[in-house]
């Protein structure tokens, strides 16, 4: 269906996939004899004339200046990437993105996500890391660094530390702190950070009034923590994308690397997209800010099997190889679930 409602034939459907393609390789208008003869079809041009007539009638394609060739307009290339999410194989193509290395720290599998994910398609590849409320404790260590001075160190389950220090009125009692250690590690390791068991380990009944207290005083080493969290984006290919497009598309990407130094708004268009598992696709005005009108967005979630955790996107011109862009984004995404399930499990 196009947005006015109307139904495409599967003639139709063709040629305005084959103009897409044609487009996205060639970056020149598309003809209707180039069109048959670079394409192989089976109709006259004169057949094809008709079609590409009828198709920029429906707005999904216009041509520019006086060039007898078209090109796509957005809602072509939406109902084009439309086609594509349809027609999805049962499981993600074979990506060549290796996260052995990056063991169970999770900023470095991110990083590297980024990076392939970049180098493999040429456009801008954006991560959105985890909140960190969604991690779980791995290990607490409570040190005393000078009478009066203590420092709460904490591992998270995906890699993370975070160290906060606490002075005290009074000399820290060292076999106190000793016993803060191990009692947080005993009761803390494993929870996520932020939820309501967590919390209610700070108020055991069987806890003494000393120790109740001291570990009062240690309690925003973690609950202060989640209140704090900005969720990190991780970048990667801003040169590439910026020497891959043509002149006509240059001054779109450096508006969008302008909106990328806010990264609030990036964020906030990724995490609009999370309640999905599919492959999404967001095309110039579906982006919804003036700095993104003429780029589009694939992308997908990943995370665990109960719930997302983020998004793996590629973000380039409107005349973007979307097929290879769905393909590779799904692909990583799988890949980097893998890797947080281990994650998460082993911790």
């Amino acid at each position: 269906m196009t947005e006015a409602g109307t139904t495409l034939t599967e003639r139709q459907a063709e040629i305005l996939r084959r103009v897409v393609e044609e487009y996205v390789e060639s970056g020149e208008p598309v003809g209707s004899k180039n069109l048959v003869a670079r394409a192989s079809m089976t109709v006259s041009p004169s057949t094809v004339r008709a079609e590409l007539a009828e198709l920029e009638r429906f707005g999904l394609l216009t041509h520019p200046h006086t060039s007898a060739g078209r090109v796509p307009t957005e809602a072509g290339y939406r109902f084009y990437a439309d086609s594509l999410l349809e027609r999805l194989e049962p499981r993600p193509s074979p990506f060549p993105l290796d996260l052995a290395a990056a063991r169970s720290e999770l900023e470095a599998a991110l990083q590297e996500t980024t990076e392939t994910l970049s180098q493999a398609t040429r456009l801008l590849a954006l991560v959105s890391a985890p909140r960190i409320q969604t991690a779980t404790v791995r290990h607490i260590e409570v040190l005393g660094l000078q009478p009066q001075v203590v420092m709460v160190v904490m591992i998270t389950s995906t890699g993370g530390v975070s160290k906060r220090l606490f002075a005290l009125a009074d000399a820290v009692d060292p076999g106190l702190a000793l016993w803060a250690g191990e009692y947080l590690n005993e009761e803390l390791a494993g929870l996520e950070l932020g939820s309501a068991a967590l919390r209610r380990r700070f108020d055991d009944p069987a806890l003494s009034p000393r120790e109740r207290a001291f570990l009062e005083l240690l309690r925003p080493a973690f609950t202060e923590l989640t209140a704090e969290d900005e969720q990190r984006l991780y970048v990667g290919g801003a040169a590439s994308l910026l020497g891959e497009v043509r002149a006509d598309e240059l001054e779109a990407c450096q508006r969008l690397l302008e909106a990328l130094e806010k990264r609030a708004a990036i964020l906030e268009l990724l995490g609009e997209t999370l309640g999905s598992r599919r492959p999404f696709v967001r095309v110039g005005v579906e982006l919804e800010n003036p700095a993104l009108r003429e780029v589009a967005l694939v992308g997908a979630s990943y995370g665990l099997s109960t719930r997302t955790l983020g998004a793996v996107s590629l973000v380039g011109p409107l005349r973007m190889d979307y097929e290879k862009a769905i393909r590779s984004v799904r692909a990583a995404a799988h890949e980097l679930s893998r890797f947080v399930e281990a994650v998460y499990e082993d911790n």
